[in-house]
């Protein structure tokens, strides 16, 4: 007898993040489908905060679905940038800017900052709810420090990481295997670190023959 796959909604519309949180939770039985693929619409992002963002994906996709609903809110803090791009860094170079928009004008703002001041960190919050009116979803956080190159180096991946470089490793988040990335990485961090309360109360009790 097998436990019956639960069915769980990414409120995402990005192709990279849902096939790194597949990968990431590919042990649970779990069918892990996007807000894409079911035609949704993207909601507003407009809280100050990556957990409040996070929760207002979910909300919004679980009240049109119906479906338990996984999202997660991420960005890059950019230490010579206050801070920035924060909670816009999808959109940092426009409503419509593609990744390697964003790389090019985080390039083009860190021009002349040396290596030293570099410094970054990849943040993400990932929540899940059991219905849009869940009282107490879970809520997990992941950060993964490191610093800006100076230009784009790796294939893998996708948003930011042709520029992000983790000096423990020595690699930039591009040329690292999917295994290294996904152990270390900020949404790696924070999936681990939901992974119990996913198994425990999101997986389904049932089973099949």
């Amino acid at each position: 007898m097998a436990a019956a796959p639960t069915k769980l909604l990414l409120a995402s519309h990005n192709a990279g993040k849902l096939g790194e949180l597949r990968a990431l939770l590919a042990d649970l039985p779990i069918e892990l489908c996007d807000a894409l693929s079911l035609g949704l619409p993207v909601p507003e992002e407009p809280a100050s905060t990556f957990v409040e963002n996070a929760l207002l994906k979910a909300r919004h996709c679980a009240a049109l679905t119906g479906l338990p609903t996984l999202a997660d809110d991420s960005g890059l803090m950019v230490d010579a940038l206050g801070g920035g791009p924060g909670l816009h860094t999808a959109r940092f170079a426009g409503p419509q800017a593609s990744a390697q928009d964003n790389i090019d004008k985080l390039l083009g703002a860190l021009t002349g900052v040396p290596s030293a001041e570099r410094g970054a960190t990849f943040v993400a919050v990932v929540v899940c709810l059991r219905s849009a009116d869940d009282p107490l979803p879970l809520i997990a956080q992941g950060l993964w420090r490191g610093q800006i190159l100076e230009q784009p180096t790796g294939t893998e991946g996708f948003g930011y990481d042709p520029i992000f470089y983790d000096a423990g490793h020595q690699l930039g988040a591009a040329q690292m295997a999917t295994e290294l990335k996904d152990r270390i990485s900020h949404r790696g961090q924070a999936l681990s670190a939901l992974r119990s309360g996913l198994a425990t109360r999101y997986v389904a009790n049932s089973t099949e023959t």
